[in-house]
């Protein structure tokens, strides 16, 4: 008797091994512990996969699984533009980071910006990270000009009007004299820059020194590493929108009753 073709695709646990989940064993658990979907379904032990269609999840977070995927962290030196090319012949962040495979950054930073930048060709974590409703957290450092008196930090933390709309509520502490750190969980046009100058503080130097989970204070301007598959996974699940937790919920009804202070 004949046999028919077998089932195209690859195994489901051959896959999440790939993408750095751990030896198949470990992925055989994960699937029968019934933390692994394909497109929205519960996945079963023998399930084979199309890893350029299927949509596949662990913990509900999207999983990158095309082979060759890469992501790199790069410390963005100031004057480097984060575009594929400049027709000014200026140096760009790809001009930093291996030639091949291509990659893309997520995101941007201004020319005179410096800090943290993340380049993948994982179309999946970038769409996840760039969309502007995630609120995947970036926390700068910020020279400015004079000193920021108690209202100004104050107006920064509570967010100010830009040409653009109102800022969302940030968190904002002032390190030393002149030094600000920031954290803001939107993508805007050059945002903090603005945000500084509209309480009348303009950035004299900005470094962004966190995107999500991710920092890595040991980088060198122009020195760039790649990703763990552990610190790939936090960045997913920073930027999977959930509902807050009750505890979540609670701590953030504390802390609206507790006075801002003028740190």
């Amino acid at each position: 008797m004949a046999l028919g073709p077998p089932p195209e695709g690859e195994r489901l646990q051959k896959v999440l091994a790939r993408a750095g989940f751990g030896s198949r064993r470990i992925c055989e658990e994960l699937i029968s512990d019934g933390r692994v979907t394909v497109n929205g379904v519960e996945a079963e032990l023998g399930r084979r996969v199309d890893v350029t269609h299927d949509q596949i999840e662990v913990d509900s977070v999207p999983v990158g699984v095309l082979p060759g995927l890469v992501y790199y962290l790069l410390n963005k030196p100031e004057g480097v533009l984060t575009t594929a090319s400049d027709p000014e012949g200026r140096p760009t962040v790809l001009d930093l980071v291996p030639p091949e495979p291509r990659v893309f950054s997520v995101g941007r930073l201004d020319v005179g910006t410096e800090g943290l930048l993340i380049l993948t060709n994982d179309g999946v974590l970038t769409q996840l990270l760039a969309h502007p409703s995630h609120g995947v957290e970036k926390e700068y450092l910020a020279e400015v000009r004079g000193l920021p008196s108690p209202r100004a930090v104050r107006a920064l933390r509570e967010g100010v009007v830009l040409s653009d709309g109102p800022t969302s509520p940030a968190r904002v502490s002032l390190l030393s004299a002149g030094v600000l750190r920031i954290v803001i969980n939107e993508g805007r046009n050059r945002q903090v820059r603005r945000m500084c100058e509209a309480v009348g503080h303009p950035v004299v130097r900005l470094v962004r020194t966190r995107i999500g989970p991710v920092s890595d204070r040991r980088l060198r301007p122009g020195e760039w590493r790649e990703l763990d598959a552990e610190e790939v996974r936090e960045l997913a699940r920073a930027a999977t929108p959930r509902p807050p937790t009750r505890a979540e919920r609670r701590a953030a009804a504390q802390a609206d009753r507790v006075p801002l202070d003028d740190g």
